[in-house]
């Protein structure tokens, strides 16, 4: 099973203000945990629940002032480029992919590696699957720099020399670097998430299933609600406006989550004529 936050104690360390009051409690299928946490110094702080599709209602606590997240974000970036945990990508690498975008939104996209253009720019969803995922957060109604992009693996996965293409990270690479993202996750404390492809769900939590046995439906990280959806690069293999509507239909969902207005133009999106 996949360790969980509790487990960690650099992440004691790193978030001096946050103060743990309730025990991680892990769930057997797949790594679920929930917690609530309890701000000290003054910071302030809103109880907001989500109600999935089956009646039960997590709550997690949300850290409102982005001034007192900010150093400590600062910090968990520092300590991730100096990774040098998996030796084989530590060798291959030219950069540490931390992640982008604004570390108090309320929307939260994980992938599951960096590709050949996220190791050279250093930022995630930067190459043509990138392109599409923005376009997919701006038909959602937001900028990009709003909302949080990052990957289970901070690292590209290694390649054998003189191939091209890129590999899926392996069970223990993102074990390995899981601990990040959830002190990532835990910084952020955005009001959803979306896992792009299955392999960023099998990151998060350890579920071997077909993505259209897990899309469409939530799942809960740290009680946070989780959207699964395609991943854009399957977009771009396959053209069919029946899967754009089954992604766009996903993300209709989390505008609804997260109680945006819908337009009728955005509900009929990838509509057959």
């Amino acid at each position: 099973m996949l360790r969980s936050l509790q487990d960690r104690s650099d992440f004691r360390a790193d978030i001096s203000t946050l103060h743990r009051i309730t025990t991680l409690k892990e769930v057997a299928t797949g790594g679920e945990a929930c917690e609530e946490i309890q701000v000290s110094g003054g910071l302030r702080i809103d109880k907001i629940s989500h109600q999935d599709q089956i009646g039960q209602t997590p709550d997690h606590t949300r850290i409102k002032d982005p001034g007192a997240i900010a150093p400590l974000f600062e910090r968990l970036r520092t300590k991730v480029l100096a990774c040098v945990k998996c030796p084989n990508l530590v060798a291959s690498r030219h950069s540490v992919v931390f992640g982008t975008g604004n570390p108090s939104a309320e929307l939260m996209f994980v992938g599951e590696a960096p590709g050949a253009d996220e190791d050279i720019q250093g930022e995630p969803f930067v190459g043509r699957a990138g392109e599409l995922l923005t376009k997919i957060i701006e038909t959602m109604g937001y900028q990009r720099s709003e909302v949080y992009i990052a990957n289970v693996l901070k690292c590209r996965p290694d390649m054998p020399p003189g191939s091209s293409g890129n590999r899926q990270p392996t069970r223990t690479e993102m074990e390995t670097c899981l601990p990040y993202l959830r002190e990532q996750i835990a910084l952020i404390q955005p009001k959803a998430m979306v896992a792009l492809g299955a392999t960023a769900m099998r990151g998060l939590f350890g579920k071997e299933a077909p993505m259209n046995q897990m899309r469409g439906r939530w799942h809960f990280f740290s009680s946070i609600p989780v959207m699964a959806t395609f991943h854009p690069s399957y977009l771009l293999r396959n053209q069919a406006l029946s899967v754009k509507r089954k992604v766009w239909e996903d993300m209709l969902q989390v505008l609804e989550k997260l109680g945006h207005p819908i337009s009728e133009k955005q509900k009929n999106y990838f509509l057959a004529r």
